[in-house]
C-alpha cells in the first residue's frame, strides 16, 4: 500500500480511508452529498497525489508524443495543457492523460494512478525517438482545488493574477511561499478551479495554506466518492469503467482528442481513421433513469424487444439532479438521444432515456 504525504491529515479530519488502486486514500469525510454540493457551490480540496507524473524531455520529445498520443501535441504552446489518450496498438486505450508543455523540449504527462506502471512500460516500449523519459510519480504531490470560489480563494496565496487564467492553461509560480509550483486551470469536476503540483516536501505547507485561504469561502476536504459523482454528472470518462484496453476513442466519443492530419502519424491511426469513416458498432452514451433504480458498472442494457444491446460502465444517484444517471456502451442503432433503453437491475427491467452529457448543466 502506498501513502500520500497527507495521510495523517486525512485521518485527523475523520476521513473514511480505503485502498484505492494500491493507494491509501480518503473516500469521504462528511458524506458524498455534502461534499459534492460543496464543490458545485463553493470550494473543495482533493488530495490527488496518487496520480502519476512522467516527464518527457529532449529534442525529440514532440516527435515521441505525436507518435504515442492521439491528440495533436504540435498545437500546444508553453503554458498550455491538452487532454489526450494513449492508443494501445490494438484499437483500445492504454490510458487517458493530460499533456503539459513546459517548453519545446519539456513536457509533463499526468496519468491515472491505476496505470502508472503500465503507462511507464508502454511509453518506454514505444520510445523509438530516444526521448528522455523520467517517472516522477513518487516525487510529486497534487491537490485539486475545485468549485466556483476556488480561484478567488487561491488568489490570496500568490502575487500573480490567476483568477482570469484560461481553461487548460498553467503557470509556474510562487504559491503559499513555495517556489516553482505548477498551477493549472484544470479539473475533473466541471465546477471550475485548479490543480496544483509541487514536490512531496512542500505539500503539507500548501495544503494547510489552501485550507486557511478557503476558510472564509466554506472550503472543505473532499473524498474520492464525490470526485466520482462530480465527474459522472459531467459525462467525463473514468479509465477502467468507461474506457479501457478494449474501447476505442471513437467508440468512447473521444474523436475530438483524436486528430487525423498528414503531419501526425500515431499508433492505431489507420484503424481509428477507418472507424471514424465507416462508423462503429457500439457507442458510449449517457442515460437518465425513468424508473426507480440505480445503475452500476456491468449491469446489462436491453432494448424494447428484450435483446441485450450493451452494458453499463458507470452509474450513480446524481446529488445535483436527484435522479439516477449512468453511462454505458450500446449498439449504435440504439444510441440516439431520447431512445428508451432498459437496465437490468435485480432481475427487473427498468426504463432509462438516452441523453447527451453533461447531465448537470449550470
Amino acid at each position: 500500500m502506498k501513502y500520500t504525504e497527507l495521510k495523517s491529515i486525512h485521518e485527523k479530519m475523520g476521513a473514511k480511508m480505503v485502498d484505492f488502486v494500491g493507494f491509501y486514500m480518503p473516500l469521504q469525510y462528511e458524506g458524498v452529498n455534502v461534499e459534492h454540493e460543496t464543490v458545485r457551490n463553493k470550494v473543495g480540496v482533493f488530495d490527488v497525489s496518487h496520480m502519476g507524473e512522467i516527464w518527457v524531455k529532449g529534442p525529440n520529445a514532440l516527435k515521441f508524443l505525436q507518435w504515442v498520443t492521439s491528440n495533436d501535441v504540435s498545437k500546444l504552446y508553453d503554458g498550455k495543457v491538452q487532454y489526450s489518450c494513449l492508443p494501445n496498438g490494438k484499437g483500445g486505450i492504454v490510458d487517458d492523460l493530460l499533456v503539459y508543455r513546459i517548453n519545446s523540449e519539456t513536457y509533463l504527462l499526468v496519468v491515472n494512478a491505476a496505470n502508472i506502471a503500465k503507462d511507464w512500460e508502454w511509453l518506454n516500449s514505444q520510445n523509438k525517438f530516444n526521448a528522455i523519459l523520467y517517472n516522477a510519480s513518487d516525487e510529486i504531490s497534487q491537490l485539486a482545488v475545485q468549485g466556483p470560489l476556488a480561484l478567488k480563494a487561491m488568489q490570496k496565496l500568490t502575487s500573480k493574477p490567476i483568477e482570469n487564467m484560461e481553461y487548460y492553461t498553467f503557470q509556474k509560480l510562487d504559491f503559499a511561499g513555495v517556489k516553482d509550483v505548477i498551477f493549472s486551470i484544470t479539473g475533473y469536476t466541471g465546477a471550475g478551479g485548479c490543480e496544483i503540483y509541487c514536490s512531496n516536501k512542500d505539500i503539507i505547507t500548501i495544503y494547510n495554506a489552501v485550507m486557511d485561504a478557503g476558510a472564509e469561502y466554506g472550503i472543505k476536504p473532499i473524498g474520492l466518492a464525490a470526485r466520482d459523482t462530480l465527474r459522472l454528472e459531467m459525462g467525463f470518462c473514468l479509465y477502467g469503467n468507461d474506457i479501457d484496453d478494449t474501447t476505442s476513442p471513437i467508440e468512447a466519443g473521444l474523436g475530438w482528442i483524436t486528430k487525423f492530419n498528414d503531419e501526425k502519424d500515431f499508433i492505431d491511426k489507420d484503424f481509428l481513421l477507418k472507424q471514424k469513416k465507416e462508423g462503429v458498432i457500439r457507442k458510449l452514451v449517457g442515460f437518465e433513469m425513468i424508473d426507480k433504480g440505480i445503475p452500476r458498472q456491468h449491469y446489462e442494457i436491453y432494448n424494447k424487444n428484450n435483446e441485450l444491446v450493451g452494458r453499463v460502465t458507470s452509474g450513480t444517484m446524481s446529488p445535483s439532479l436527484k435522479i439516477p444517471i449512468g453511462m454505458g456502451y450500446v449498439k449504435t442503432e440504439c444510441a440516439n438521444v431520447d431512445n428508451i433503453i432498459y437496465i437490468k437491475i435485480r432481475d427487473k427491467m427498468l426504463a432509462a432515456k438516452i441523453v447527451k452529457p453533461p447531465f448537470y448543466k449550470k
